[in-house]
């Protein structure tokens, strides 16, 4: 049966799904992504919102008789199409696909580090104890120990951290519990699986330690299918760089001790030097303001007074454990195992503390309670390429975001697909007739001291139209959470009892049913929410953006890059920052229209959207909504739709 068929209007997928009717964007998108399959070739896929991409590139893939990997950007659509959508369209096509499920091995249980954590006792408050038990029951029961099947405790509990493992401190063959292994069974399954479902961040582990000579933990494949692909880039250069936690330096220190009390008692000065090593990390976080930052390296030393004399503190230290744990390691596999953690990152921070004059840019990001040393490279196109062209697969790289413009340069140069087919296919909603977007008048700069309180002012207008059923989305925590006070006020000034998520106060996951569950809800967040949320209907009939989403200027990475493509005679913000921007601001505006039904309001604050030059190219990559600079405008707009829609609705 061909493609054509199976998409038709009398298909099997019609037959399947009730209401089902041909769109000719997935038809085509299918049709492209069949021939990238059987040519071996590289697909660069823009799908508009609604066009069924899922479906477009899932039934070529499983009609292809290869084995294919699919590789999402969410852990929450890897679940999704794991467990619903793979398997209706294999029982759909009638053809006998096996499938595997591989996350990272933090999202598996580790009998051994359960076994340790129970006997060791490092909890730090009641609820771990009770988390714990629940644990050890669902370990008992399961066949695939994955965290996210444990019910009652939350996917980012505390505990999970001491009873599951990393690539550092797991045994592996010399771990008692290595023929029951979780992450051995699931990597089992994935060898033998004809499709295996992944995520982008164990997609560039495995290639990161490929490139080490570390072996491999995806299976040998025909194709790779990326969904949600724009967010690649940036995982990339996570992965082809380096990088020091200061929880992986307390990580060591802990699990030296508590083993150095199992196997070698009577050595005193191991748990010392791992008392010490943790002291100095802690030390060296308060050697920077409290509030988080992030800072290239060359500016520290002038920045922070404490800081030089804290990092060699802390290398000193770093030094002090690798050189106790190298006396001990014949003691136990454990203590060889925390030797080669402490050695390994030992290496790594040396090469952070004294870059050569490679292509990456050597910064700090300073969290709440802790850091991260990266080292990040600022051209990740050659080292992607390697990847395109070690052994003959197929690549297709898909999103509804990719396309700056009509233009796929950008995403092009950002992972070298100089070679790869470009396709894009429009939505097939009728967003002039479902949406409106709205960039009110006589607003202050963006950087003014009172912009997000007029944003508030001029989205309050709306909110009552809408009655709630609202996301703002803020491009800074500071706004986000200025703006949830003021909508709070207004709110309670005007006697209105409408519920007020605030990112942060649960998970995303948690927030969403919360949102989806509570009539005129109003969702107040930041970045974390501007991508991967789908809901449909009138529970979110109003998006407002605060400002155009262009990376902070302090940002270590953009300003190394900026300063680099300068260097290369190019224009920095109109081949980088430009796109980038643009590729965000269309994810956020895809949060409103869902559904062929969906009627909405997309609110953008920023007047340099139709005030610069440039921002033509930005609204001219948002879909084609309805667009007005009036508020009696937009008002007239959605109670007329709102209208139709009950008038359709009554007949």
């Amino acid at each position: 049966m061909t493609l054509a068929e199976l998409f038709a209007d009398n298909g099997p997928l019609a037959e399947a799904f009730p209401g089902y009717k041909l769109r000719p964007q997935q038809l085509q998108m299918a049709e492209a992504v069949e021939s990238t399959l059987n040519e071996r070739g590289q697909l660069i896929a823009e799908a508009g919102t609604g066009t069924g991409k899922t479906f477009a590139y899932l039934v070529p893939a499983l009609l292809s008789g290869g084995k294919v990997i699919v590789s999402t950007g969410t852990k929450t659509l890897q679940d999704q199409l794991f467990a619903r959508d793979i398997p209706t369209v294999r029982d759909i096509l009638k053809v006998p696909v096996t499938i595997a499920l591989l996350k990272g091995r933090a999202n598996y249980v580790c009998h051994y580090h359960l076994e340790q954590a129970r006997h060791n006792g490092r909890f730090r408050s009641r609820e771990d104890i009770v988390d714990l038990q629940k644990i050890e029951h669902y370990a008992k029961l399961t066949q695939s120990g994955d965290k996210a099947g444990c019910t009652g405790v939350a996917e980012n509990a505390a505990i999970w951290s001491q009873v599951t493992s990393t690539r550092d401190n797991c045994l592996g063959q010399d771990c008692p519990h290595h023929k029951d292994c979780f992450v051995l069974k699931a990597r089992k399954d994935a060898q033998e699986a004809d499709v295996v479902v992944v995520n982008h961040h164990l997609f560039f582990a495995d290639v990161w330690l490929r490139d080490e000579g570390a072996g491999e933990l995806l299976p040998a494949c025909n194709a790779v299918i990326f969904d949600e692909a724009h967010q690649l880039p940036e995982v990339a250069s996570l992965f082809f760089g380096e990088t020091v936690a200061s929880g992986q330096l307390v990580e060591l220190a802990r699990d030296a001790r508590a083993e150095a009390l199992v196997v070698a008692k009577d050595y005193v000065h191991l748990p010392q030097a791992a008392e010490a090593l943790e002291k100095v990390v802690r030390d060296f976080r308060l050697a920077f303001r409290p509030e988080p930052a992030k800072h290239p390296q060359h500016e520290l030393a002038d920045k922070y007074p404490k800081y030089a004399e804290a990092l060699d503190a802390l290398v000193l230290k770093l030094t002090e454990l690798a050189g106790q744990l190298e006396k001990q390691a014949e003691r136990g596999e454990s203590l060889a195992k925390c030797f080669e953690r402490a050695k390994t990152l030992r290496e790594t921070l040396a090469a952070w503390c004294e870059p050569d004059d490679s292509d990456a840019v050597h910064w700090i990001d300073i969290t709440p309670n802790g850091f991260l040393l990266h080292a990040t490279p600022l051209n990740i196109a050659e080292l992607f390429r390697k990847q395109l062209y070690a052994g003959q697969k197929a690549w297709v790289f898909a999103s509804a975001t990719l396309a700056v413009n009509n233009s796929f340069k950008h995403f092009q140069h950002e992972l070298g697909l100089w070679d790869a087919r470009c396709e894009t296919w429009d939505s097939p909603f009728d967003y002039k007739q479902q949406a409106a977007l709205y960039v009110p008048r006589d607003m202050p700069q963006a950087n003014s001291p009172e912009f997000t309180a007029k944003v508030v002012e001029r989205a309050w207008p709306l909110l009552q139209l809408t009655h709630g059923h609202a996301f703002l989305l803020f491009t800074s925590l500071r706004a986000m959470r200025e703006a949830h006070e003021l909508v709070t006020q207004r709110l309670k000034d005007a006697g209105l009892d409408w519920p007020v998520l605030l990112q942060g106060q649960g998970s995303r996951t948690e927030l969403l049913d919360k949102f989806r569950a509570s009539p005129n809800a109003i969702l107040v967040a930041s970045q974390t929410f501007w991508e991967g949320i789908d809901v449909r209907g009138e529970q979110l009939s109003l998006v407002v953006i605060d400002k155009l989403p262009f990376s902070p200027p302090d940002d270590p990475v953009l300003s190394a890059r900026v300063e680099q493509l300068a260097k290369e005679g190019r224009n920095a913000f109109i081949d980088y920052q430009l796109p980038h921007a643009a590729i965000t601001l269309k994810q956020g505006a895809g949060r409103l229209i869902r559904d062929e039904t969906d009627t909405g309001i997309l609110m953008i604050a920023d007047n340099r959207l139709v005030d610069k030059p440039y921002g033509k190219v930005l609204w001219k990559s948002l879909p084609p909504m309805f667009r007005t600079r009036e508020l009696d405008t937009v008002q007239r707009f959605f109670e007329a739709k709102r209208q139709h829609g009950r008038e359709t609705q009554d007949n």
